[in-house]
């Protein structure tokens, strides 16, 4: 078989042509975590699989996660164990055989306010967390939680304020640059033979009869109407499951409630600490992970009926955030502290509860209407398992005997050989000339692959500098998201590919006309479409950064609006 590591231009042409030409086994509606977890498992499977997503891989819920990947401490109190069990499993799953160059342990501390009686009980959650991490029958991948005094603690964590604790539990679980995962997940996917195609958006279900045989299809790139057939249709669309199934014009197998988390980042210097911070708070929890040269500090939980596509963080969402943590702080955080703001939706499976953080996040697989597989709920740390639910749910309704899901033990590319690269990362720093914190910058981001990048290095050293304003990423990086990793636009590279819009100072103003330059020598951009990618992007900032401002959901919403969608600016 010949195959290709690329995501660009030409494959995505490439998979259209197939996608119009040819019935599918499998259809995946949907390029999240989720979508593209099952296009991997059923391609893997030896079926003829496509994928297709209205916007850019994972640029709704998969991309505005906590970043984190765990067994979730707070579902051990909901007595919830199943879930806790599966998502240890999955953990050490990524840390160790699929992702290790993506999905690293991080560790955390849990801060004790009473004496004993806490002491007690979260210790014996802690090590019941332990217990669950090796019933997958492999190492968990990560140390086991430890017991803390408040000296201790106070020397692992300075800025920790006096009175804030008398003791501590730190514990590890794992973190991941979740849009990278996925965008790496759908080209590992593409790999295996799926046809997967962004930016085109379904607008509607075949059907023939009470059966769902294909979807009608929009290309927003070029405007062109096609049709797309298959035996199987998944629906992965999150969020946006009701709307789906609403296309289908029969009644929903279940509901999903949209749920707002907002994360804010700030410098890693705004105070000092060896590890993150897990602290309760009267409706959730609150975490504080480190994030490269920042803090990653989150989340909100609030029921969000707006809109689903570019849901808006408000001053008091950004306000309850810092609050909470300057709870702890010898020195508070201000909002001049803020260099990033994102907000995201869950998907939550609605229940009886008025709370969306008492909604479940296990998921649901359903088959009501002959050929469309709907899957929804979930968390971000079992989308493997969600992928193999759904997409056996799909094949039982194929003929011939399928065999089952293999992704357990089908690394992402890049994994194969991560460990004896980074070996080798100072040697290969002074083969190219380049500091070895560049390298493994690259090695956490690539993995192997990087031999790709350094390959355009080699061709034009110029790619190796900065980017204005955003001084971890370099041109090559901007370059090889357009090329191989599916990047049609610059809101893509700059939100996604790289996360330089929340890392940034600036949002990303200053990298924006160097990227955009960079993207065009790849995609073809004339100087017009260039100058217009880098206005919808500045459009974007400001409007985002407007509605940080607004007091609540509905007046940040319509502020946030105020700026188009990219491909609608185009049509």
């Amino acid at each position: 078989m010949t195959r290709s590591t690329r995501l660009g231009p030409e494959e995505r042409e490439a998979a259209l042509e197939k996608l119009k030409s040819r019935e599918l086994d499998i259809l995946v509606v949907g390029g999240g975590i989720v979508g593209a977890g099952c296009a991997m498992d059923a391609v893997t499977r030896g079926l003829s699989v496509g994928i297709l997503e209205a916007r850019d891989w994972s640029s709704g819920t998969s991309s505005r996660s906590s970043k984190l990947v765990h067994g979730g401490i707070r579902y051990l109190e909901q007595l919830d164990f199943r879930l806790v069990r599966e998502a240890l499993t999955e953990r050490g799953l990524l840390l160790q055989r699929l992702a290790p160059h993506l999905v690293k342990p991080v560790r955390f501390l849990f801060p004790l306010k009473k004496r004993f009686t806490e002491r007690f009980y979260i210790g014996a959650g802690m090590l019941l967390y332990d217990i669950f991490s090796y019933t997958g029958g492999r190492h968990p991948g990560v140390p086991h939680h430890r017991h803390l005094s408040k000296r201790q603690v106070q020397k692992l964590m300075p800025s920790l304020a006096h009175d804030a604790l008398v003791g501590g539990i730190t514990y590890y679980d794992a973190q991941v640059d979740d849009a990278r995962y996925v965008a790496s997940l759908v080209r590992t996917a593409s790999f295996y033979g799926a046809h997967a195609a962004s930016r085109v958006r379904v607008e509607g279900f075949i059907k023939v009869g009470e059966r769902v045989v294909g979807v009608h299809a929009h290309d927003l790139q070029t405007g062109e109407r096609f049709d797309v057939r298959a035996k199987q249709v998944v629906n992965a669309t999150g969020v946006w499951t009701d709307d789906t199934q609403r296309m289908v014009g029969e009644r929903g197998t279940f509901k999903v409630r949209a749920s707002k988390g907002v994360h804010l980042l700030v410098p890693r210097d705004r105070f000092q600490s060896a590890m993150g911070l897990l602290l309760r708070t009267e409706k959730s929890v609150l975490f504080v992970i480190p994030w490269g040269r920042h803090w990653l500090i989150g989340t909100t939980d609030t029921d969000w009926h707006l809109d689903k596509e570019h849901p808006a963080a408000t001053a008091a969402d950004i306000d309850y955030i810092l609050e909470r943590v300057n709870s702890v702080l010898t020195v508070p955080l201000t909002r001049e502290d803020v260099e990033g703001v994102f907000a995201g939706l869950r998907p939550l499976l609605a229940g009886e509860s008025d709370q969306t953080s008492k909604l479940s996040r296990e998921h649901l697989v359903g088959h009501s209407v002959p050929g469309l597989v709907v899957i929804a709920g979930g968390k971000w740390t079992t989308y493997r398992i969600m992928a193999k639910d759904a997409v056996d749910a799909a094949v039982d309704a194929l003929d011939g005997k399928i065999p089952a899901s293999t992704t357990h033990d089908i690394p992402l590319l890049g994994a194969e050989g991560y460990q004896a690269a980074w070996n080798k990362r100072r040697k290969i720093a002074r083969a190219f000339g380049l500091h070895t914190v560049r390298i493994e910058h690259l090695l956490n981001r690539y993995g192997t692959l990087t031999d790709e990048l350094l390959d355009l290095i080699r061709a034009d050293a110029s790619l190796a500098e900065p980017l204005p304003g955003a001084d971890d990423y370099i041109g090559a990086e901007i370059m090889y998201a357009a090329s191989h990793e599916g990047a049609l636009h610059l809101d893509d590279v700059l939100a996604r590919r790289t996360r330089i819009s929340i890392e940034a100072w600036d949002r990303g103003v200053s990298a924006a006309p160097v990227a955009a330059r960079l993207m065009a020598g790849v995609l073809g951009w004339d100087e017009e479409q260039t100058e217009r990618e880098i206005t919808f992007y500045l459009t974007r900032v400001a409007a985002e950064r407007a509605s940080q401002e607004e007091p609540d959901d509905e007046s940040a919403d319509r502020v946030r609006l105020a700026a188009p969608d990219i491909t609608s600016a185009a049509q």
